[in-house]
């Protein structure tokens, strides 16, 4: 439980984050805008990210890069944010059963 606090702490500067994502700060603004990642702000208005944030940003990238798009990632996100939720048809889900259930979905797409 406390790694994941930790995970989910607000600590690191857009030029950071680009350092560690190879990532423009117009792209991390561009998967901001579409609310692909929720960044926290500092009472100056500065974007703060946490490792979970960068864990997303990495994630969209392989998405984008297996030739996903931004609408097709924002299933995916939502998907997942559903999963943690709740369970599916009133079942447990394991990371397996998550990922064949997003395949399928994105399938359908």
């Amino acid at each position: 439980m406390f790694k994941q606090v930790r995970r989910a702490m607000p600590v690191l500067p857009i030029s950071t984050v680009m350092q560690l994502t190879n990532l423009t700060a117009r792209q991390i603004r561009y998967y901001e805008e579409h609310e692909l990642i929720i960044p926290e702000r500092t009472e100056g208005n500065r974007r703060m990210f946490s490792l979970d944030n960068i864990d997303e940003l990495l994630e969209i990238q392989e998405l984008l890069e297996q030739g996903i798009n931004i609408a097709g990632i924002k299933k995916i996100f939502a998907l997942k944010k559903e999963a943690k939720k709740r369970t599916f048809r009133g079942m447990d889900l394991d990371e397996l059963d998550f990922r064949s259930i997003v395949q399928k979905e994105m399938q359908h797409l």
